[in-house]
């Protein structure tokens, strides 16, 4: 029986940061979705399902992977939403043939026979016809972005336990560095950790992973996961909940935020309780809000909806999709949504929400020019020895003008 993660079409739930990865690779504590559920599953087939517009990208980033190709052969369906634990798996796996497990009318896994052929996401549940359906009570899958920002540090526990507590370590600290509660810290090899660092895992665990660089007077909070190769600058504080992913360069404030990889926030400028995409320059001085002065509950705008939805957190920061790029001492205001490919500047407060490829001024946005949009990442992407492929440029035209998926189809 091969193992199928999937993504299904609440995919658009997740812009502007599924704009350009599928559901399956957003990250929350240490692992992806798509990781944490193979971990469970002991799983290796690399089946994925993707939105149709993510094929040809996802090809080329896992060329031994089977993208929208389903074997023929019992397969096991798993959404890439699914909050997963073990006692989950477990049911997931004993599912009989031709049974489905749904969650408030959404399919969470599905086992069946099926012919080799194309699958997108858009078409996973024409696959349950006639098939007999289990209803799970409990909510089972993640909904929006801010659910994953509000549950990081619990999952960064669980990550540590499951991967890290009795894990190889190689924890050797230089002289002047401060850990508390060594036993909830786990260093990777090749990290560098200069004198001054405090480590403070008393509340929770710390992972830095392999090659990574702590900077002289940086303090970090647990639970906290920094990534591969990524660097915290001399000073910095990283506090509890956040999660920063791969070559990563990160100075100033951060708390309770998602960063997926290759972001640069260098310089002095709080970032709290947000979800970065890839690819992303936030210049010196530059801060978002978390918090309303009247502490009311934060409404964030939907991009599939059109409209704003309350998201029942009081401290909730901003979402900004890959390749965009904000100015020096800019201003973010609390459930602010930055699109996709965006370069923003000026003493405007940037609020609300900025549609995909806008440049300029908060108040006064004008579409980015393509060939100087391309031409800027294929230069930051050179600066890490990456190329721009023809993929990522035919993808990026499709999201040129896309202001939902209401207005303008990307399928």
């Amino acid at each position: 029986m091969k193992r199928v993660v999937f993504d299904d079409e609440s995919y658009r739930h997740f812009f502007p940061l599924t704009y350009t990865r599928a559901t399956a690779d957003l990250r929350v504590g240490i692992l992806k979705l798509r990781q944490r559920i193979n971990l469970f599953l002991n799983n290796d087939d690399n089946y994925l399902v993707v939105a149709d517009y993510l094929n040809d990208i996802y090809r080329e980033r896992h060329p031994d992977w089977f993208i929208n190709q389903l074997p023929e052969d019992e397969v096991l369906l798993v959404n890439s939403c699914t909050k997963i634990t073990k006692e989950l798996a477990e049911r997931i796996l004993a599912l009989p043939l031709d049974h489905y497990l749904s969650c408030k009318g959404s399919l969470v896994a599905a086992r069946l026979e099926v012919d080799e052929q194309s699958l997108a996401a858009e078409q996973v549940e024409s696959l349950l016809i006639g098939m007999r359906e289990e209803v799970i009570e409990e909510p089972v899958l993640w909904e929006w972005l801010w659910n994953l920002i509000a549950e990081n540090g619990d999952y960064i526990k669980q990550d540590f336990d499951a991967l890290f507590y009795d894990n190889d370590n190689k924890y050797d600290m230089e002289t002047g560095v401060t850990v508390l509660d060594p036993y909830n810290v786990w260093i990777g090899e090749d990290v560098k950790i200069k004198p001054g660092v405090v480590i403070d895992a008393s509340s929770g665990p710390v992972v830095i992973d392999e090659g990574a660089l702590l900077m002289p007077n940086c303090v970090i909070t647990g639970p906290v996961y920094i990534g591969k190769k990524s660097v915290i600058k001399a000073g910095a504080t990283i506090y509890e909940n956040t999660s920063i992913g791969p070559v990563c360069k990160i100075g100033g404030e951060v708390e309770s935020c998602i960063i997926q990889g290759y972001v640069n926030k260098q310089h002095s400028g709080f970032l709290g309780h947000s979800y970065l995409g890839e690819w992303i320059n936030l210049g010196a001085g530059t801060s978002n809000s978390d918090l309303k002065n009247n502490y009311k509950p934060i409404k964030v705008h939907s991009i599939h909806h059109e409209e704003k939805i309350e998201t029942g957190m009081r401290f909730m920061g901003c979402l900004i999709g890959d390749h965009s790029k904000i100015g020096i001492n800019s201003t973010i205001n609390s459930g602010s949504v930055i699109g996709f490919g965006c370069n923003i500047y000026g003493e405007t407060m940037v609020k609300d929400f900025i549609p995909n490829l806008r440049w300029g001024e908060s108040g006064k946005l004008y579409g980015y020019q393509k060939d100087k949009f391309f031409e800027t990442v294929a230069m930051v992407k050179q600066r890490r020895g990456l190329s721009f492929s023809e993929s990522e440029k035919e993808l990026y035209m499709k999201l040129e003008h896309l202001e939902s998926d209401n207005k303008n189809k990307i399928i």
